[in-house]
């Protein structure tokens, strides 16, 4: 048995591993989940990556010896994207794990972790066992000591993205594109090469400390500066992406933000009109335009949970051809069922350029509705609050697929509990502003009262 430490059981997620360095994930805790990853698979070789959070170096360090202990051979592709690793782990048949924390502040990093072919491991399909085998410290004994290669897969990836669009469609669009210090500050240049865009980059020195802003593109104020650069530059649109750069959030050539729903209704729309009849996932917190969008252009739309591993999961029992998240994770069939915000980007270029029209008329036909946003708010007991507020609503049609959902004909909302932090999240939809304004108000009275 390994020496006895005290291990944080609350870093393991519902579909991830997050935490604060080192008070809750340090090195230690990283070598025995290396060791607990491969004992839990039961494989002989893997393959790691890491994003440039300041941690990130020795975490990763720390596994790979945990899993060369354990006997795993180890592919090291070293500074990569999320959707990289899902890649790597897609076309060299490995487990894989990505160290991250995606979007939360300087001070967390984490893990996310893939079966072969990029398949999810979630808290039911193998975090919970990785969990009690880290936290319990005893580990079969292994059979050999493995070892560990670098290896470069930008090359292969950059190809496999352009894949998913012909780059020849694609016209010479002024296109601005806040890294957030991210790792899209390393892959945007390798993309953005290949295609006749005018790159107009920022934030693009990796930095984990965040100089600028928070690697947060979901939160409004995280993308103020994007909307400003985009006006300044005269750009056609703007893209900003989290710390991990798996998301992608766009800003259209007048400055004003795309949601992700909207986006995921055009990406959805593309990809119908070449791949007919194909069913479309989307999550209980998108806009009513996404379904609509997919019956519409003849799709078959698949509403689930939110959350990586749930999407994957069902994308891979339905055949799905895509998939959509309001938190701008886009996932493909045809990336090994992961999600990639590049590809969804691209696929806008390709849409805008064919088109020959502005983003902002490109979108005009999926804005009928008005949305909040995502709203958080810090609750002491969120089982009894949500109970508090579904009884507030007893005309509603109500379900509990993620959270809680209320819905009337002419606004619903969602309140769910994070799956990363101690918060309560709103998402409310309406017809008109006024109805949106003051329903808001009234529910987040009710979430904070």
């Amino acid at each position: 048995m390994e020496k006895e430490k005290k291990i944080d059981p609350g870093i393991f997620k519902a579909y991830d591993i997050r935490g604060i360095y080192p008070g809750q994930l340090d090195e230690e805790v990283a070598r025995r989940i290396g060791r607990a990853f491969v004992a839990f698979l039961g494989e002989d070789r893997l393959v790691v990556g890491r994003d440039m959070r300041l941690s990130s170096p020795a975490l990763s360090q720390a596994f790979m010896e945990g899993a060369t202990e354990q006997g795993a051979d180890v592919v090291d592709i070293g500074l990569c994207s999320t959707d990289m690793i899902y890649f790597a782990s897609g076309v060299l048949d490995l487990p894989g794990a990505m160290f991250t924390a995606s979007h939360n502040p300087k001070e967390y990093n984490g893990l996310k972790l893939c079966r072969r072919r990029a398949a999810p491991i979630s808290e039911n399909t193998g975090i919970a066992e990785i969990r009690d085998l880290v936290i319990g410290g005893t580990f079969p004994p292994p059979n050999r000591k493995g070892r560990a290669e670098n290896r470069d897969m930008l090359p292969q990836y950059v190809d496999h993205v352009l894949g998913f669009i012909d780059p020849g469609v694609v016209r010479p669009l002024k296109v601005v594109v806040d890294a957030g210090n991210g790792m899209a500050g390393m892959l945007i240049p390798a993309i953005f090469q290949r295609l006749p865009v005018q790159l107009v980059p920022y934030c693009f020195e990796l930095d984990g400390s965040f100089p600028h802003h928070q690697p947060s593109p979901i939160e409004p104020q995280n993308i103020r500066l994007l909307q400003d650069w985009v006006l300044e530059n005269r750009a056609d649109l703007g893209m900003a992406f989290d710390g991990d750069a798996d998301r992608v959030f766009l800003v259209d050539d007048r400055g004003e933000p795309v949601s992700a729903s909207v986006t995921t209704a055009l990406v959805a729309r593309r990809i119908l009109q070449t791949h007919p009849g194909e069913k479309i996932i989307y999550n209980c917190v998108n806009s009513r335009i996404v379904p609509e969008t997919i019956r519409e252009y003849g799709g078959i739309p698949i509403r689930e949970r939110v959350g990586h591993s749930f999407i994957k999961q069902t994308m891979a029992e339905t055949g799905a051809v895509f998939a959509g998240e309001h938190s701008g994770h886009y996932y493909f069939r045809d990336n090994f069922r992961a999600d990639s915000g590049l590809i969804a980007a691209l696929i806008v270029l390709e849409t805008v350029s064919l088109e020959g029209k502005p983003l902002s008329e490109v979108v005009k036909p999926f804005l009928r509705y008005h949305n909040s946003g995502e709203i958080n708010s810090r609750v002491e007991d969120i089982p009894a609050k949500l109970e508090q507020i579904a009884a507030a609503y007893p005309d509603a049609r109500i379900d509990r697929l993620d959270g809680l959902n209320v819905e009337y004909d002419d606004w619903w909302f969602n309140v769910r509990p994070s799956n990363t932090e101690p918060l309560l999240r709103l998402n409310l939809e309406a017809k008109t502003p006024e109805l949106l304004r003051t329903k808001t108000e009234e529910v987040l009275a009710l979430i904070r009262s």
